[in-house]
């Protein structure tokens, strides 16, 4: 079955991202000059997944108003003969079929795909996480997305995104133990979240793109509370992969954290250098404040 929808977990507090996500929600804060979400949106689209849900809180209405219609602010931009600026603000709620749920309670990212049950019944999607930004691809690069989107089809399991990491670093991730099985794609023996570092078994980090078969509802609902005494996704990929079989696709592109504040910083300039309108304004600027950081 063709994979159509997206879920996008947005439920969280964004604690790290104090004290500007106290008043809005982080998915909201720009990176450059759109909000994060609407990048990972854009990337969904790029795959041919127009059917989004994005699981939402408590305080995060803002989230909903960004991809609806603003008559007011295109009225003035009419007005003002802003041409420009009016298309793209007419762009956004045209994007996709946006939808919305809430998790109504803090139980962890397993929980937060889990609570997409209803909406996405008994068809294969993807989950994409807000935090990591895959840029359009450039040149010979390669989109995340659609290739996992191959696998799937491919092989007809759940497919999670992985990197290769340092292998200390590791321990911040869920970290898969594989079983290659062609070019970049490997079976999932085992999947273990934040392992202590002598018990990771590979250096392959999981980062934030899944394509899952409507099984894994299942799986999750099987799942105890584990790190952090919540529900934990990784947890439910393993019982998947243990009873269906499951895949990773080693990615080595472009993926940019902006969950984290050093991290959203250098988001921030690799994508303003990566602008037609932005980049070489921007890179010169960049060469004069070089001799200042000594």
């Amino acid at each position: 079955m063709t994979v159509r929808k997206a879920v996008i977990p947005a439920a969280g507090l964004g604690t790290r991202f104090l004290p500007a996500s106290k008043a809005q929600p982080k998915e909201m804060i720009a990176v450059v000059d759109k909000p994060g979400i609407q990048y990972v949106v854009e990337e969904a689209v790029r795959a041919g997944l127009d059917d989004i849900l994005i699981v939402t809180s408590r305080n995060k209405s803002s989230v909903e108003d960004h991809f609806d219609r603003s008559l007011e602010l295109e009225h003035h931009l009419e007005e003002a003969g802003k041409d420009e600026q009016l298309a793209e603000a007419r762009a956004i709620p045209d994007l996709a079929q946006i939808h919305y749920v809430r998790q109504k309670e803090p139980l962890g990212f397993g929980h937060a795909v889990f609570v997409a049950r209803q909406h996405v019944g008994d068809e294969p999607f993807a989950v994409m996480v807000p935090d990591e930004i895959v840029p359009p691809p450039r040149d010979d690069e390669i989109d995340l997305m659609p290739k996992m989107l191959e696998v799937y089809e491919r092989h007809g399991k759940s497919v999670v995104a992985v990197v290769e990491v340092p292998k200390e670093e590791a321990v911040a991730y869920g970290v898969v133990d594989p079983e290659w099985v062609e070019d970049r794609v490997a079976r999932i023996k085992d999947m273990i979240e934040k392992p202590p570092l002598e018990e990771a078994p590979s250096n392959l980090a999981s980062r934030g793109r899944y394509v899952f078969t409507p099984q894994i509802f299942g799986a999750l609902e099987r799942t105890a509370a584990g790190v952090g005494d919540e529900i934990q996704l990784t947890d439910g990929i393993r019982i998947l992969a243990e009873e269906q079989g499951a895949y990773t696709y080693v990615f080595d592109g472009i993926i940019m954290d902006v969950g984290k504040k050093l991290d959203y910083l250098k988001a921030t300039v690799e994508l303003a250098l990566r602008r037609d309108d932005l980049g070489e304004p921007f890179k010169s600027y960049l060469k004069e404040l070089a001799p200042r950081l000594d």
